[in-house]
């Protein structure tokens, strides 16, 4: 017999046969995990006619999809009669704020959308506020910092001191700029200077065309200072003070519903300890997925 024959290749490809059918039951799942999980089911207290969809914006503000696609699940929802936006964050990337900006712009058109500030929703955070509805914060709540910072750190001091020279072949002047191996040329500091107002620009914009507040207007406190609740209330950068349930009721007077406002929020992705499970042992197994996941275009 092979097997007796051939023990080693034997349990090789047992081995193999084994691995392939464990892999191609737990991807079933996974994928059918994935489906359930990403089909626009929420989790609701009944199908009752007053609900409001409570979209959680926490954290340092990075890759925006889940927020951008919980919004849209709300927004397509008949039952769904108006969100609120309940932020806890102190800011983060500029382009994903502007995302999820954007699509509370587009949402606003069919919902109401009321944010409900927490502890903190501070620049990023707040430039998501800005663009819906209506704002209710905590008096306390720390608020504004409207601006834009860049930074990053010098360390060519540390190199020169263990005997590293770096080289650098680069295809124009700013292909380098922020190195950590050098200090900034005058022009540099000139040209990041330049981006960074027009980001802050960009921001006070938006903040102004959402919330119908005149450029130079907003321009004297667009400087980076941080505000309370009730600060920012007095200069129309909020326009409430309230917890997260009164910001729930608001919405639900807003869309026009009678009685209780009842929330409800997104529905839990009970899957992820599988999929995160799944996609360690495909890396274990050097198993490679999509090549949408394995390979990237990067211009650096």
């Amino acid at each position: 017999m092979f097997s007796r024959r051939h023990p080693i290749l034997f349990f090789l490809l047992s081995l193999t046969l084994i691995i392939t059918v464990f892999l191609t039951i737990f991807t079933g799942i996974l994928v059918m995990g994935t489906s359930m999980f990403s089909s626009g089911l929420i989790a609701s207290q009944g199908d009752k006619a007053g609900n409001i969809g409570v979209v959680e914006i926490k954290g340092f503000i990075g890759s925006p999809k889940k927020w951008i696609q919980d919004i849209k699940t709300f927004r397509d929802n008949d039952r769904i009669k108006a969100i609120v936006l309940r932020i806890n964050s102190p800011g983060g990337g500029i382009g994903p704020s502007q995302e999820i900006y954007r699509e509370v712009i587009k949402t606003r058109k069919i919902k109401e959308v009321v944010t409900s500030m927490g502890s903190v929703a501070a620049s990023g955070g707040y430039y998501i506020a800005a663009a819906s509805d209506k704002i209710m914060a905590n008096k306390g709540t720390i608020t504004g910092s409207i601006g834009v910072i860049m930074e990053y750190a010098n360390i060519s001091e540390a190199i020169k001191k263990i005997g590293l020279a770096p080289i650098v072949i680069k295809s124009g002047e700013f292909k380098d700029v922020g190195s950590p191996f050098r200090d900034l040329e005058e022009s540099e500091k000139v040209f990041l200077q330049e981006v960074v107002d027009e980001l802050h620009l960009q921001f006070v914009e938006d903040v102004s065309h959402a919330r119908g507040i005149p450029v130079e207007e907003l321009t004297p406190i667009a400087d980076g200072r941080i505000l309370t609740g009730n600060s920012a209330m007095a200069l129309n950068l909020v326009d409430r003070i309230g917890n997260l349930d009164d910001a729930v009721q608001w919405a639900g007077q807003l869309a026009g519903i009678q009685g209780e406002a009842i929330p409800v929020y997104p529905a839990e992705d009970t899957m992820g300890w599988l999929r995160k499970m799944t996609t360690a042992l495909f890396k274990d197994l050097n198993i490679t997925g999509p090549v949408s996941d394995n390979f990237r275009f990067v211009v650096n």
